[in-house]
């Protein structure tokens, strides 16, 4: 028997991979399946995201004067709602993994200490073990916070109504999601970045990240130092530039990123921020024992989480597979998709080709705001071959894995400039690819 330890993405494709290939496998769950992203992360974001990209465009109509009336939330009946939907969801989820042949074991506490494990405190025999207890919520060292006056991702749906004035601590990715959703619901939103807002993305995606979130007031370098308060008013101190300062809020959301929960793990390397330490083919030092997925640190993302979870899986039946972090696409869901990849590659002269993305549909009535998107391509001018993208527009995630698989196979914009677009599409990088083969060409005629 092979023990899977944790039911999210990283944990739920291993043990269906073990399963359908004739492995027993159990899976030990101590809450729900779906991890992470179903009950905190991405299908909250993409939930409460929708509603706000309606109402955004509903505002958009009314100022036009093509809409009498803009839709007020019903927040309460938001917040089930989206419970309901979670459940639908996570019922499809068993049922995926119970017809591949998992045997799933609901309120079970599983414990790996060196090559023991451990299913509430039974001792059982395996052939093998796969670690995937995915993470919690980063909670920084803030006097106040350990009160509970902060909500998290993993306690928004105890917030009983859209506060009037929010600040929300961190200044990523997760920060930026849930700063455009509160705005467009109707918070005064403050976000209080310790260092740059979303430092570690390229200057083009923060600059049109920052475009969408014209609303939200961003502070930079600003250290939250503690936080005060009763009644549902909150006094939050922080420190910019030097200064000292001190703002009121209803409400507080802590967005400041992950931390792996690996406390199941003993005898078991790990590291700074206590991920379990892991190879290309995800595993740890103890012989038979794999991780993957959130417990074994960044990037924390679901399909890096289900690819480890397949590549744990495929070693552990004796198949050499490697995991590579080359070259992952992104998306941080703000009005727009802002999607992007790129290999990372400094070396040699780069061109960046840009231009605004076409008209379409979700993006259309947003032509008098004269804001439709954008795209961007990096390429290498003595090949052509792209090396990176940026797509800013509705259902810009779409086109994400393939632009990345293009980028993989090594494609120059001469390979890929018959691509026809299906029309009308908010696709801004097809035009672009078209634009920069026809400029190379020019440029290696002397005519430009």
């Amino acid at each position: 028997m092979i023990a899977v330890i944790g039911g999210g993405p990283a944990g739920r494709y291993a043990a269906m991979r073990l399963a359908r290939a004739g492995k027993e496998v159990c899976l030990a769950e101590k809450n729900r399946l779906g991890g992470q992203c179903l009950h905190y992360g991405c299908m909250v974001v993409c939930a409460l995201n929708d509603i706000a990209r309606m109402v955004r465009h509903a505002e958009s109509l009314h100022r036009m004067d093509i809409l009498d009336d803009v839709c007020e939330i019903r927040f309460p009946q938001l917040m089930r709602s989206l419970g309901q939907v979670q459940a639908q969801i996570q019922g499809v989820l068993e049922e995926e993994t119970r017809q591949s042949g998992v045997k799933i074991m609901y309120e079970t506490e599983g414990m790996v200490e060196g090559r023991e494990v451990f299913l509430n405190d039974e001792a059982v025999e395996t052939e093998g073990a796969i670690i995937a207890t995915g993470s919690h919520p980063n909670i920084p060292e803030i006097s106040g916070l350990e009160r509970g006056l902060a909500f998290t991702p993993h306690t928004l749906s105890m917030m009983r109504s859209v506060p009037a004035h929010l600040g929300i601590i961190g200044g990523g990715v997760m920060a930026a999601e849930f700063a455009y959703i509160f705005s467009v619901f109707g918070s005064d939103v403050t976000i209080f970045a310790r260092s740059t807002f979303l430092r570690d993305a390229d200057p083009f995606i923060r600059k049109m990240a920052q475009k969408e979130l014209e609303a939200v007031r961003i502070l930079e370098g600003a250290k939250v130092s503690g936080a005060n308060g009763e009644g549902g008013s909150i006094a939050l101190e922080f420190e910019q530039d030097g200064r000292p300062s001190t703002m009121d809020f209803d409400a507080l959301l802590i967005a400041s990123g992950l931390r792996p929960s690996s406390e199941c793990a003993r005898g078991i390397e790990k590291g700074r921020m206590g991920e379990i330490v892991v190879d290309d083919r995800m595993r740890t030092r103890v012989a038979g024992v794999y991780a993957a997925g959130d417990v074994t640190g960044p990037p924390y993302l679901t399909p890096v989480a289900r690819m480890e979870g397949i590549i744990a899986a495929e070693n552990l039946l004796g198949n050499d597979r490697r995991m590579d972090y080359t070259l992952i696409p992104r998306s941080i869901s703000l009005a727009n998709d802002i999607a992007y990849c790129d290999t990372g590659s400094k070396s040699g002269t780069i061109a960046n080709v840009s231009a605004p993305a076409p008209a379409g549909s979700g993006s259309f009535w947003h032509v008098p705001e004269r804001y439709t998107g954008a795209g961007r391509l990096t390429l290498d001018p003595s090949t052509k071959r792209i090396l990176g993208f940026a797509l800013v527009a509705p259902g810009g995630s779409l086109v994400a894995s393939y632009m990345n698989e293009f980028i993989r196979l090594g494609f120059s914009v001469e390979d890929l400039q018959g691509l026809m677009e299906v029309h009308p599409s908010t696709d801004g990088l097809i035009p672009l690819i078209r634009y920069a083969s026809e400029h190379f060409k020019k440029n290696r005629n002397g005519k430009a």
